[in-house]
C-alpha cells in the first residue's frame, strides 16, 4: 500500500499546530513538530501505550491485525495477527491489554503469559455488537461502547444482526457485566476526567451532528447521573476517539462526518477542546484521525492513529494519569 503523502514541518513552529485560543499557547512546544511513525495500514484505530516496555499497539482493523511501534529503535511491525478485527485498546490497572474485538464480539484481556481471557462478550444471554472503545478505571473495572459498526458488514468484522441496542457497558471488577446506558446514538469513544469522577462518551451518530455528553459518576461507582453536553462537533466536524489531558482538555480525532461538500482536508487532525468545551486548538494532518492517546516516560507525547498512519507530537502537557 502506497504511503499517504507527508512531509514534516522544517521550520518551527510547525504551521500544523494552529491555535484558536491564547489559552493553547502554553500546550505547543515551539520545536516540536509532528511526526509520521509508521504506516501502511487500512484503518488505524485504538492506540495504547505501554510504559514498561515504551511500546505502542494501534490497531489496523480491515488488515486484521495489530501493529507495534517501539519507542526506543523506531522499529515497525506487526505485533498480532490475527487480531480478531480488534479496534479500541485500553491498559488495565496491572500493565495487561484490554481489547475490543469486532470478529468475536467480545472484550479480552491478554495475560502476562500469553494467554487471553474473556472478560465479556454477551448480556442478558445476547451477542454484544461489535465492542468499539475501552477505558479502565482506577477501581479496577472496565467500561466499554458497543456500536454495531463493526457487524455492519464484512470489512470490520462479519456482517450480523445486531441482538443488543447501541450500548455503554461497564465490567465490574469482580467481572460482573452491568449496562451503563442505551441512550447514545452510535456510542464511540471515551475517556474519564482527571480526577475519574465524571466521564465523557462520544455519539457518533447524534443528529444533527456529533456531540461529546460529560456524565457524573455515581458513588457507587457503576452508575451515571447529570448528563450535560460537553461539546457540539457542529457544521460537518466527527468526532471518533477521545483522550484527556492532565488539565482536563479533550483531545479528539477530528474528521469531516462524510456530508455531500465537506472537505476533509479541512476538518483532518486533531481538534482540541478546554473544559468548558470551547475549541483552543488544531492540529492538522494529511489523513483523518480516528483515535489518540498520550505515551512516552513523561505521558507528554501525543500519539495519533490516523487512517493509514501513525503520527506523533510532543506536546506542552501531560496526559491524564
Amino acid at each position: 500500500m502506497n504511503e499517504p503523502a507527508f512531509t514534516p514541518s522544517l521550520r518551527y513552529p510547525d504551521p500544523a499546530l494552529e491555535i484558536l485560543d491564547p489559552s493553547f499557547t502554553k500546550y505547543r512546544i515551539y520545536s516540536s513538530a509532528v511526526e509520521r511513525l509508521g504506516s501502511g495500514m487500512r484503518w488505524a484505530e485504538g492506540p495504547v501505550y505501554f510504559p514498561a516496555g515504551r511500546y505502542l499497539l494501534v490497531s489496523d482493523i480491515p488488515n486484521n491485525r495489530v501493529m507495534r511501534y517501539d519507542e526506543v529503535s523506531g522499529a515497525w511491525g506487526e505485533f498480532r495477527k490475527p487480531s480478531n478485527f480488534a479496534n479500541g485498546h485500553a491498559r488495565d490497572g496491572q500493565g495487561r491489554l484490554v481489547s475490543c474485538e469486532h470478529l468475536t464480539r467480545r472484550i479480552t484481556r491478554t495475560e502476562f503469559d500469553g494467554r487471553i481471557v474473556v472478560l465479556a462478550d454477551r448480556f442478558n444471554g445476547k451477542r454484544l455488537n461489535s465492542p468499539n472503545d475501552v477505558v479502565c478505571r482506577s477501581d479496577g473495572s472496565v467500561w466499554f461502547t458497543d456500536p454495531p459498526f463493526g457487524i455492519s458488514g464484512d470489512w470490520e468484522g462479519d456482517a450480523a444482526t445486531p441482538e443488543l441496542p447501541h450500548s455503554v457497558y461497564r465490567i465490574a471488577p469482580d467481572g460482573q457485566l452491568g449496562l451503563v446506558t442505551v441512550e447514545l446514538a452510535g456510542p464511540n469513544g471515551l475517556a474519564f476526567t482527571p480526577d475519574e469522577k465524571a466521564i465523557y462518551i462520544v455519539e457518533s451518530r447524534a443528529q444533527p451532528s456529533r456531540k461529546i455528553w460529560r456524565y457524573e459518576i455515581a458513588a457507587d461507582g457503576a452508575t451515571l447521573a447529570h448528563k450535560t453536553l460537553a461539546v457540539d462537533a457542529g457544521g460537518a466536524g466527527a468526532i471518533d476517539g477521545i483522550c484527556v489531558d492532565a488539565d482536563g482538555n479533550l483531545w479528539c480525532g477530528w474528521g469531516s462526518d462524510g456530508r455531500p461538500g465537506a472537505s476533509s482536508a479541512d476538518l483532518d487532525g486533531v481538534m482540541v477542546f478546554n473544559p468548558a468545551g470551547r475549541a483552543i486548538g488544531f492540529i492538522r494532518l494529511p489523513e483523518r484521525c480516528a483515535n489518540l492517546c498520550f505515551g512516552g516516560p513523561k505521558r507528554n507525547r501525543l500519539y495519533m492513529a490516523a487512517s493509514h498512519s501513525l503520527y506523533a507530537l510532543y506536546v506542552g502537557v501531560r496526559g491524564a494519569a
